[in-house]
């Protein structure tokens, strides 16, 4: 619970990403992915809360499987020092907390998601979106369960200083890369199809990209490089879609026809 003049509840949803730095050393300072702090009231008009999203490496987590505690000291503490909070010595671990779904998560840590993506394996090269469908609780009364967990807290008095590095959210995150995005017509002026352009530069051949499409969008990702989600303009059939990359220009052009 926070404590001062605006009380209220803090969520803080603990995710596991492997792309967080495990430590090299016992007494180097932990390595923390951190989302924007979100803030909101609830349904029922009870009062405000917070939630705060923060990632941690799989091994941290892992060794802290038997006792939590310091990890919930550590993550307390660090809600406290980032956000000049006050909070109170009782908290309590949750199974769910609110505007915790896969796509919130996302939101505040300022990922996107392809609504329609499918489990990946957890792998090293696993992207953010790929990471926060694979968030797991860590319940204490499911002690061979990772999870993602939802604690309302205050931090330990007597945690050590810098125990905890902060990792700027967009340590991962992709660049939007320059497209033109067009809309065929035939010579009536009737749409046809729709057409896409995109430069990439730091891509060498069509298997670094990620292609997907819908009817209504496009994504298209290349790993720690590009992000580009699309609105179309037109309602196209996705089973037309064809896709070439020069790879002299470093260009892929995409093509589909309109329904």
């Amino acid at each position: 619970m926070l404590e001062g003049p605006k009380k209220g509840s803090l969520y803080i949803n603990i995710c596991s990403w492997k792309r967080v730095p495990a430590p090299q050393q016992p007494n180097k300072p932990l390595s923390v992915c951190a989302g924007k702090l979100e803030t909101d009231t609830d349904d029922e008009g009870h009062g405000w809360y917070s939630v705060l999203d923060v990632a941690l490496n799989p091994a941290v987590l892992q060794d802290s499987k038997k006792d939590k505690t310091q990890i919930y000291m550590l993550v307390r503490n660090f809600a406290q020092q980032q956000h000049g909070m006050r909070i109170s010595q009782q908290y309590t671990v949750v199974s769910r907390s609110p505007k915790s779904s896969p796509e919130d998560l996302q939101r505040r840590l300022e990922f996107q998601q392809w609504p329609n993506t499918s489990k990946q394996p957890d792998t090293a090269s696993q992207s953010p979106a790929d990471l926060l469908q694979q968030i797991s609780s860590l319940r204490l009364e499911e002690q061979d369960k990772d999870t993602a967990d939802q604690i309302i807290c205050r931090p330990a008095e007597h945690t050590k200083k810098d125990l905890i590095q902060v990792i700027s959210t967009t340590y991962a995150q992709p660049q939007k890369p320059e497209y033109l995005l067009e809309v065929k017509t035939d010579t009536a002026g009737v749409p046809r199809s729709v057409e896409l352009t995109v430069e990439l530069p730091k891509v060498r051949s069509m298997s670094e990209c990620q292609l997907r499409i819908s009817k209504d969008d496009i994504l298209l990702e290349v790993e720690d490089f590009y992000y580009l989600l699309l609105e179309l303009p037109e309602t196209v059939n996705e089973d037309t879609a064809s896709a070439v990359f020069n790879k002299k220009k470093r260009r892929l052009t995409l093509r589909v026809d309109v329904f």
